[in-house]
């Protein structure tokens, strides 16, 4: 209990630092998975057809990569705070308008700019964090957030079978506006970054955002570092394909990539079609079943919370990728060799869905959000996660679109058979590419890549405060 233990003892910034992070985790969970529930009720009230349905699964996903795109520059022009507050602002306007959209078009476009607000958020969020987080915490602070993501996507699906009755996909897609107005008024009570400061030239604002987070702590050691690492950057996108951050690159878009094209998001958008093809049948198996795989998942997440800043990040990641890999060849064994489901078939079909989000969830979901805050130095941090999120949303949307066809064109041995393999490769890449970046500061982790991707220094102590 170590986490928790660093966090009570951690000062005010920090905990409202965590606490938005809980709020928006828990609003960009729920927009992932409300969907499914809605779904199965706006075909029939505005008259949708089959690619209209797929198209407003994939309007956000879309809508997700031009955020992702933008994240970046948007988060080094105006701040990590504004961003942020701007960002729980889209949340509730674009719910509210996707609960009152008359028809296909008006809905469409509103749940074309909740994608963008999420793709925002994606690049903003673990950068804030990272950047906000005593090294003691800071893993543990951002696997809090993919915590409160599963926590939303349970939160959707729930929402979806209580409601599935009234049948009100407007209530069911409307209700995410609520967490987001709450964190808007946290957000109000946070510093914004030192790191944003000094980017800035503020070292007088970045000195007093220091002390807030790390009250008794001298901030002129690492207000020095930071500003030494910040005059050997240029900030320049192409600088990140040459040189010793081109390395760094190919491990974030690669990372990115491999954390959505390994299928979990198949898993979430289209779960009730799954159970159905396993057998299942009936909205509260439909609804009710995803609810259980993520109440699993959760528990997967909140444990890598737990241990990856004392296990490590590629020991979590690692046995994360490896749990997918076991998972999907006894989904590949269920469908090859099952006549017709039901009974055992059925019940192991979805233990092995189980299996595969908790491993999902305890190793790449968990640690999207670490990496993406910690791989890069101050002046390419933003761009990187931006990098690496577009390559995690690009991913996500090949999967959306091509899923569906694929189930049906090569059944559910060849979709699970694909998706092990690509794990696999996945696995080999993290072996030798993630870097462990347990008990660093983001300083020496930026010095990590220019020294040729090997360690200068031995890790710092765990009392160790600076980032």
């Amino acid at each position: 209990m170590s986490f928790i233990h660093d966090i009570r003892n951690s000062s005010r910034s920090v905990v409202v630092v965590a606490l938005s992070a809980v709020a928006l985790g828990i609003t960009y969970g729920y927009d992932i998975s409300n969907i499914a529930g809605a779904l199965l009720f706006l075909e029939t009230d505005l008259g949708l057809s089959s690619g209209e349905l797929a198209g407003l699964a994939t309007a956000v996903v879309v809508g997700q990569i031009v955020g992702a795109l933008n994240g970046g520059w948007i988060s080094n022009a105006i701040g990590r705070k504004l961003s942020m507050q701007l960002i729980a602002i889209g949340y509730v306007g674009f719910s509210v308008l996707c609960a009152i959209a008359p028809e296909y078009a008006s809905l469409l476009a509103a749940r074309f700019g909740l994608g963008i607000t999420i793709g925002i958020s994606l690049i903003v969020v673990p950068v804030f964090i990272a950047e906000s987080s005593p090294t003691r915490v800071r893993g543990g602070l951002m696997v809090a957030y993919q915590v409160t993501t599963v926590a939303g996507i349970i939160a959707g699906y729930l929402v979806a079978w209580l409601l599935a009755a009234t049948e009100s996909w407007r209530a069911i897609l409307g209700m995410a506006a609520v967490p987001a107005a709450l964190v808007f008024f946290l957000l109000l009570r946070v510093v914004e970054t030192p790191h944003w400061y000094l980017l800035k030239g503020r070292v007088r604002a970045a000195r007093a955002s220091l002390e807030r987070i790390n009250p008794g702590h001298d901030p002129q050691p690492l207000i020095a570092r930071i500003e030494a690492d910040l005059q050997q950057e240029t900030g320049r996108l192409r600088d990140m394909f040459r040189g010793h951050l081109l390395r760094a690159s190919v491990f974030a878009i690669g990372l990115g990539f491999f954390i959505q094209i390994t299928g979990i998001n198949a898993t979430i958008y289209y779960s009730p079609h799954i159970f159905a093809d396993l057998g299942f049948s009936g909205h509260a198996a439909l609804l009710g079943l995803p609810a259980i795989v993520q109440f699993c998942a959760l528990l997967a997440v909140i444990v890598s919370m737990f241990v990856v800043d004392n296990a490590g990040r590629r020991p979590v990641l690692l046995t994360g990728v490896g749990t997918m890999i076991v998972a999907n060849t006894v989904l590949v064994a269920v469908f090859a060799l099952s006549d017709g489901f039901g009974g055992w078939t059925s019940v192991v079909g979805f233990a092995a869905i189980v299996l595969f989000t908790m491993g999902y969830t305890f190793g790449f979901g968990a640690l999207v959000w670490v990496y993406a805050g910690e791989t890069f130095p101050a002046k390419y941090r933003a761009l990187g996660a931006s990098l690496m999120l577009t390559a995690n949303l690009t991913a996500n949307a090949i999967v959306a679109q091509a899923f569906p066809p694929l189930l049906e064109s090569v059944g559910g041995a060849g979709v699970f058979g694909i998706f092990g393999a690509l794990a696999a490769i996945a696995f080999v890449f993290i072996w030798f590419l993630a870097p462990e970046t347990k008990d660093r500061d983001l300083d020496e982790i930026a010095r990590y890549w220019a020294n040729g991707a090997r360690w200068d220094v031995p890790s710092i102590t765990p009392d160790r405060t600076a980032r």
